[in-house]
């Protein structure tokens, strides 16, 4: 009696298209946290977001965290 023995090979990648849509998130990300003084909400706030730095302020702590200089 022969047995035949079954092999399945899955091919499973994951898509450039959610490889550079991560990228641009973590880019965006990176901005946010890293180097905003204000530009995000400028377009709502106008200059005011300036004076406020409402995510500055938000991401003050992992800001010096991860080595960012923000004063």
């Amino acid at each position: 009696m022969s047995q035949s023995k079954e092999i399945a090979i899955s091919k499973s990648s994951v898509p450039k298209i959610a490889i550079i849509a991560l990228a641009a998130i973590f880019v965006l990300g990176m901005f946010v946290v890293g180097f905003d003084q204000g530009h995000v909400f400028s377009v709502v706030f106008g200059e005011q977001a300036f004076d406020e730095m409402y995510i500055h302020e938000l991401t003050h702590d992992m800001r010096h965290a991860a080595g960012f200089p923000c004063h």
